[in-house]
């Protein structure tokens, strides 16, 4: 056999390594509802004039989304979710006076 060809079939005869395990419809939505807040919170924080404000806000979002990362609980999500909004909406009051002033 030719080295090439070789390689070929020592490729093919590996089990897919990229491949994640499914996940269930439930964990499904809740990530969907968990990126559709980080985009409206990017969104809303896009509208603050560039400043150090701006990236503080920014860096504390991104921090606790990544601390919270790993977590597959769906009570704990929906949990963080709802408690990452009430969060929010006091972010965005100060980012309408950041806006606005």
């Amino acid at each position: 056999m030719r080295p090439s060809l070789s390689l070929l079939a020592v490729a093919r005869s590996q089990p897919p390594r990229l491949k994640k395990p499914a996940v269930s419809l439930d964990h499904f939505i809740q990530r969907q509802r968990v990126l559709a807040f980080w985009r409206e919170i990017v969104r809303a924080l896009n509208k603050i004039p560039p400043s150090s404000t701006r990236t503080e806000l920014h860096s504390y979002a991104r921090q606790e989304f990544e601390r919270h990362r790993e977590v597959t609980d769906l009570q704990h999500i929906r949990y963080l979710l709802s408690t990452g909004k009430s969060e929010f909406e006091t972010m965005r009051r100060y980012i309408d006076e950041q806006v606005v002033g």
